[in-house]
C-alpha cells in the first residue's frame, strides 16, 4: 500500500519529512480540519500535496496569486504529478480542457482563485464532483482580523456547509492568536486542529536603523553583500527603479521588480534572480510570493512595512536553506506618518481601520524596543523565547538614559501649538528656529520656543519616534500627521513621571552588516571543487529552463543541486539518492546532469 513516506520518496524525492510536516499530513489522513501555522519555508505545500495524492477524489487548492498557482503547478508537473489548474490568465479553450481532465479523474489536484471557486457555476460543478479536500492557502486573507484580508476569501466559509464531507486544510505562516481563532471558526467552525510549528527563525539576524539617508544606508549596507543574493523592498515603483539604478552604479548586479513593469520582463527578472549568483531584486511587496529560492542571503527594508504580520512574511524569504541571513529595517517618522494615512484612506471601516493601526502601533513597538527584537516579535505571535543573540539589541545594548526634560520641552511645544502640527514644525520651535510659519503662526512667543536649542534634530526626532512607540506621543492622521499627547505624555509634563529612552547615536548600518557579512560567509561548507561544478550544474539547469520556458526551480531546487554537487553521484541509483530527485524528475532531466557530472570526472 502507498504510504506518504513512500509517495514522499517516489514523486518528490525526499528521503524524510521537514519536522511538522508528517503531524500536519497525519492529521489530513485521518478526515480531521486542519489549519497549520508554519514559518516560511519549512514546507507546507508538500502538507497538503502528499495526501491529495493519496485520497481517492479530487482535492482543490485555492491560492490568492496566478503566478503562485502557475509556479506550484509547474513544479509538480515536473514531478509527474497529474495536476489540472485554472484561471484567467489562461484561454477558456485551455481552462476547459483542465476541468475535463478534473472530470475524468485524470488530475489529482486542482487549482483555483477564491474568485472563481465560489461562482455559482463552479459551484454546483463542485458538487457533483464531491472532492476529497478544499486546501486554502494562504488562510490569513480570510480572516477580517488578519494583515491582508481579501474579501473574495470570506466567502469561503460556505464550504463548511456545502461540503460536510471534505477536509479543510488552512495554510498560512503569518497569523496571530485573533487570526488563527477567526480562520478556524470561518473555515470550519473550530471543529479542526490548529498546529503550530514555531515562528522563530534563529538563523535570521534582525536590525533595526532610524533613516538618515536612505540610498547612503543602502550602500553602506550592501558593501559587505557584495556578490550575496538578496532582496531590498521599496515602498513604490519609482523607488525600486532608483535605488536598482543606484546599486547598479556602485557595481552590484541588481533590477527592479514592480506590477507595473511589462509582465514578460518581470518573468525574465524573476528568472534571472532564480538561476543567476549575487542578483539583487529592488522591488515592491509584488515580489516574493511563490518564490522558492533557498539561498536568499539577505532582505533590507527601505521602509516601514504595514505590520509585523507582513514584515514577517517579507524577511521570510532569506535563509530559506537554514544558513545566516541578514535582515534590516531603515525606517523614518515620516513612514509612520504615511502608514498611519494609508489606513485612513483605505475606505475600510472604523473597526478595521483601528486594528490596522494597532498592528502599526506594535510594529513601531518592535522598532523602538530596547530589548530582544526576536522576543519582541515572537511574544507578538503568542510565543515565548529567550534573548537570542542575533539580533543589533542582543550584540549591542541599547543604553538607557533619562530624557524627561528633553520630552517636557517637546511635549510643552506640541502644548502650546495647539496639537495641530507634525514633526518638522514642533523640533523647529522647540529648536528656535526662525520660519516663516513660525513668525505666521507666532510661535516664536510660546513657552517652549527654544528651550531645545541644545539638542540637535536627530537626537529629537529619535526622541519623537521612541515617545511614539512608547505611547507618550500619539500622531492624528486626519490633520496630516499632528503630534498630540496622551495621558502617559501628561503625566511627564506634568512632573508626575520620568521618561526613559535608549541612546540616540549614528547608525551602525555598516559595521553591523561587516559583522553579519563574516557569519554568511562562514557558514559556506562547498568546497571550490564543488562550488564550481555547481554553476556549471546552474548553468545546465537554466539551459534546460529555457527551453521549457518554464521557470528554474522547476527542474531542479538549488537546495537539489548543492547535493547534487557534493555528492556527485556517477550512476542513476545514485542521482536518485539525491535530495529533491524523483523518479520522474530523473527520468526528464537526471541523465543530461549526469553526463555533466561524469564529463569532468
Amino acid at each position: 500500500m502507498t504510504t506518504p513516506h513512500l509517495t514522499l520518496k517516489s514523486t518528490f524525492g525526499f528521503d524524510k519529512f521537514r519536522p511538522g510536516q508528517d503531524e500536519i499530513i497525519a492529521e489530513i489522513m485521518a478526515g480531521r480540519n486542519v489549519l497549520a501555522v508554519m514559518p516560511t519555508g519549512a514546507g507546507k505545500s508538500l502538507c497538503y500535496q502528499v495526501p491529495a495524492l493519496l485520497f481517492d477524489r479530487v482535492s482543490v487548492v485555492i491560492s490568492p496569486l496566478v503566478a503562485l498557482m502557475d509556479n506550484q503547478v509547474a513544479g509538480l508537473r515536473a514531478n509527474g504529478v497529474e495536476v489540472a489548474c485554472i484561471h484567467s490568465g489562461q484561454s477558456r479553450d485551455t481552462n476547459i480542457a483542465q476541468w475535463r481532465r478534473v472530470v475524468s479523474g485524470e488530475a489529482k489536484l486542482l487549482y483555483l482563485s477564491p474568485e472563481r471557486l465560489m461562482s455559482p457555476r463552479m459551484m454546483a460543478a463542485m458538487t457533483r464532483l464531491s472532492p476529497a479536500m478544499f486546501v486554502i492557502d494562504e488562510a490569513h486573507c480570510v480572516s477580517k482580523w488578519g494583515p491582508a484580508f481579501r474579501p473574495e476569501y470570506a466567502q469561503l466559509e460556505q464550504l463548511k456547509t456545502e461540503f460536510p464531507d471534505a477536509i479543510i486544510a488552512a495554510f498560512t505562516a503569518t497569523a496571530d492568536s485573533a487570526t488563527r481563532d477567526d480562520i478556524a471558526n470561518i473555515l470550519f467552525n473550530g471543529k479542526g486542529q490548529i498546529i503550530i510549528h514555531g515562528f522563530d527563525r534563529p538563523n535570521l539576524s534582525l536590525a533595526i536603523n532610524a533613516k538618515t539617508d536612505r540610498k547612503l544606508q543602502l550602500t553602506r549596507f550592501m558593501e559587505n553583500m557584495r556578490g550575496q543574493s538578496g532582496i531590498v523592498y521599496a515602498l513604490s515603483r519609482k523607488n525600486t527603479e532608483e535605488f536598482a539604478a543606484h546599486l547598479v552604479a556602485a557595481g552590484h548586479k541588481a533590477l527592479p521588480y514592480h506590477a507595473g513593469l511589462d509582465a514578460q520582463l518581470r518573468f525574465d527578472t524573476q528568472e534571472r534572480f532564480m538561476a543567476e549568483d549575487g542578483m539583487v531584486i529592488v522591488a515592491t511587496i509584488a515580489f516574493g510570493m511563490g518564490i522558492d529560492k533557498p539561498d536568499i542571503r539577505f532582505v533590507y527594508h527601505t521602509n516601514l512595512p504595514s505590520s509585523l504580520e507582513a514584515y514577517y512574511q517579507e524577511i521570510g524569504r532569506a535563509g530559506r536553506d537554514g544558513d545566516a541571513a541578514v535582515t534590516a529595517l531603515c525606517y523614518g517618522l515620516d513612514d509612520v506618518r504615511m502608514r498611519r494615512q494609508f489606513i485612513m484612506n483605505d475606505g475600510a471601516g472604523s473597526d478595521h481601520q483601528n486594528r490596522e493601526l494597532r498592528r502599526l502601533d506594535a510594529l513601531l513597538s518592535y522598532c523602538e524596543a530596547s530589548t530582544c527584537r526576536r522576543q519582541v516579535m515572537l511574544a507578538y505571535f503568542g510565543e515565548d523565547a529567550k534573548p537570542c543573540g542575533n539580533c543589533d539589541n542582543c550584540e549591542t545594548p541599547p543604553e538607557m538614559i533619562d530624557a524627561t526634560q528633553p520630552l517636557q520641552h517637546i511635549l510643552t511645544t506640541i502644548k502650546d501649538t495647539g496639537a495641530r502640527f507634525g514633526q518638522a514644525h514642533i523640533i523647529a520651535v522647540a529648536r528656535g528656529a526662525d520660519t516663516e510659519r513660525i513668525r505666521q503662526f507666532g510661535h516664536q512667543n510660546t513657552k517652549g520656543y527654544g528651550k531645545a536649542k541644545a539638542i540637535g534634530s536627530p537626537y529629537l526626532q529619535g526622541l519623537i519616534r521612541q515617545a511614539l512607540a512608547s505611547g507618550h506621543i500619539a500622531m492624528d492622521i486626519e490633520r496630516f500627521g499632528a503630534l498630540t499627547i496622551t495621558p502617559k505624555g501628561q503625566a511627564v509634563l506634568s512632573g508626575h513621571a520620568t521618561y526613559a529612552c535608549k541612546v540616540i547615536a549614528a547608525t551602525k548600518t555598516r559595521q553591523r552588516a561587516a559583522h553579519q557579512h563574516s557569519k554568511i560567509t562562514a557558514k559556506k561548507t562547498l568546497s571550490e571543487r564543488d562550488a564550481e561544478l555547481l554553476s556549471r550544474l546552474k548553468a545546465k539547469r537554466m539551459d534546460i529552463a529555457r527551453s521549457l520556458g518554464k521557470p528554474a526551480f522547476i527542474v531542479f531546487s538549488d537546495a537539489t543541486l548543492i547535493d547534487m554537487a557534493q555528492k556527485r553521484p556517477d550512476n542513476p541509483d545514485a542521482m536518485l539518492d539525491v535530495s529533491g530527485v524523483g523518479t520522474v524528475k530523473y527520468e526528464k532531466f537526471g541523465p543530461a546532469f549526469l553526463e555533466l557530472i561524469n564529463s569532468r570526472d
